[in-house]
């Protein structure tokens, strides 16, 4: 573990891990902000700034999501593969998508024009960023795009309809880290001097 609050960005980077195991500690109002504030930092053309914020800080109604999730996944998709790989895992009755998080933010995007979604998600690395910095966790949480940007989630969550979900990512203190993962070298298909 690091001093909080002293990795450089590099360090960051590299210690940077997908958490999905998290201690019943709630994380605080300030630390959240301090994670927004660093999303907001995020780069987008003309500084038009397209990302909005949904936080929800409630392991009961994180939970019903879940439910909620769980129940609405695909039976059957285009991609087959991706679904018979996580059906299994997604029909425990036990298993949480948010790992019992008590933390959910979920990054939108806002406005016509084309990259929102990009820049968005330089916003959301910022964001995990700054957690890993903070000592805290944070996994995105893919089974819950669909979920979350259905006109009636987003009415229950007084989200305007035009929002479009980006990414939802789960944000806690980490029970314990996963190991490093093995990263390919990077794949360079010109370099031209």
């Amino acid at each position: 573990m690091h001093e909080i609050g002293k990795l450089s960005v590099i360090e960051a980077i590299h210690q940077r891990r997908s958490v999905r195991d998290f201690t019943p500690k709630e994380v605080e109002r300030e630390a959240v902000r301090k994670l927004l504030e660093a999303a907001v930092r995020a780069p987008s053309a003309s500084n038009r700034q397209p990302w909005a914020f949904a936080v929800i800080q409630d392991r009961g109604v994180l939970a019903e999501y879940s439910a909620e999730i769980k129940a609405s996944f695909p039976r059957s998709s285009e991609n087959e593969r991706f679904e018979l790989q996580y059906r299994e895992m997604l029909g425990f009755p036990n298993f949480n998508v948010f790992y019992n998080a008590g933390t959910l933010v979920v990054v939108y995007a806002h406005g016509p024009a084309p990259g929102l979604l990009e820049e968005c998600c330089f916003a959301a690395e910022n964001l995990m960023l700054a957690a890993c910095d903070l000592g805290l966790g944070t996994c995105p949480i893919g089974f819950a795009r669909p979920w979350f940007d259905l006109p009636a989630t987003k009415a229950q969550l007084g989200i305007p309809s035009q929002y479009e979900v980006v990414l939802p990512i789960v944000v806690g203190y980490p029970a314990a880290l996963p190991p490093e993962t093995e990263r390919r070298d990077p794949e360079i298909l010109v370099w031209k001097r």
